[in-house]
């Protein structure tokens, strides 16, 4: 029969445990898992999997009780940088869905909204269909791998039983945070540009032919060079997009270096 002490089921517990708890806070805010609509048990096993193939190359653990005060402090710190890891990846879609909603508010397609699974909130319909279009690029330049890479390279930057961490790396995530809107910008200006044109167009209309209603004429005109722009340029969004996912990688490998003590 094969008796193991305490000491040993604490090491053998933490060697998964710990890992569980970062990969499950990743999860939780991870962009395409993260949403409402995925099964939190389906969350869970895949957490589970996830760290049980990680543990063998994370090394060893320190072998501390996890419930001891200090075991349950080291559990909290991994489930909130799993989270850090995950919010820093939902920026770029955040960014792109920010975009669809200023340019579906140009076009007059602000009253027209439906339900987002991912945010549980009221998403103007450009911008769900630019976020829908987001996840699907991102899975198509398999950022799900990227994701993978990321959480195994955390362990190393900041392996389990660091005590504490920089706080010059909480800096750098409010400045990362504001990429939403400069992203965001980028993403609907040449749309907004080209409505523009339109809605001035209307207004020298309108001064030519008073008797012309601007109100009937104007709605569908600025919808119909809306989608005709939206269709032209989406072509060119790809790549942007794809590009800001790969500097999204990039910079989240910054803010965990940034987390890390010197």
């Amino acid at each position: 029969m094969i008796e193991l002490t305490t000491a040993q089921w604490n090491a053998l517990l933490a060697a998964y445990l710990y890992p569980f708890a970062r990969v499950m806070g990743l999860l939780v805010t991870d962009p395409v898992l993260g949403n409402r609509a995925v099964p939190v048990r389906l969350r869970i096993g895949l957490a589970l999997a996830i760290a049980v193939i990680l543990a063998p190359a994370i090394g060893p653990l320190p072998a501390i009780d996890p419930a001891s005060p200090f075991g349950l402090a080291i559990l909290a710190q991994q489930v909130l940088i799993g989270m850090a890891i995950g919010f820093a990846l939902r920026v770029i879609f955040a960014a792109v869905e920010m975009g669809g909603q200023v340019i579906g508010l140009q076009m007059g397609l602000g009253f027209a909204t439906f339900f987002d699974p991912q945010t549980s909130a009221q998403v103007p319909v450009v911008g769900q269909f630019l976020g829908l279009l987001g996840v699907l690029v991102f899975l198509s330049i398999n950022g799900h791998a990227v994701i993978l890479s990321t959480l195994l390279e955390s362990f190393r930057i900041l392996p389990i039983g660091t005590l504490g961490v920089d706080s010059e790396g909480f800096a750098r995530y409010a400045q990362w945070g504001s990429q939403i809107f400069l992203i965001g910008l980028m993403l609907a200006l040449p749309v907004v540009a080209t409505l523009l044109i339109a809605n001035f167009t209307l207004g020298i209309i309108s001064r030519a032919a008073p008797q012309m209603n601007i109100f009937a004429v104007g709605f569908p005109f600025t919808l119909l060079v809306g989608l005709v722009s939206l269709y032209l340029m989406l072509p060119h969004f790809l790549p942007l997009i794809e590009r800001w996912f790969a500097a999204g990688a990039e910079t989240t490998m910054q803010l965990l270096r940034a987390l890390a003590l010197p």
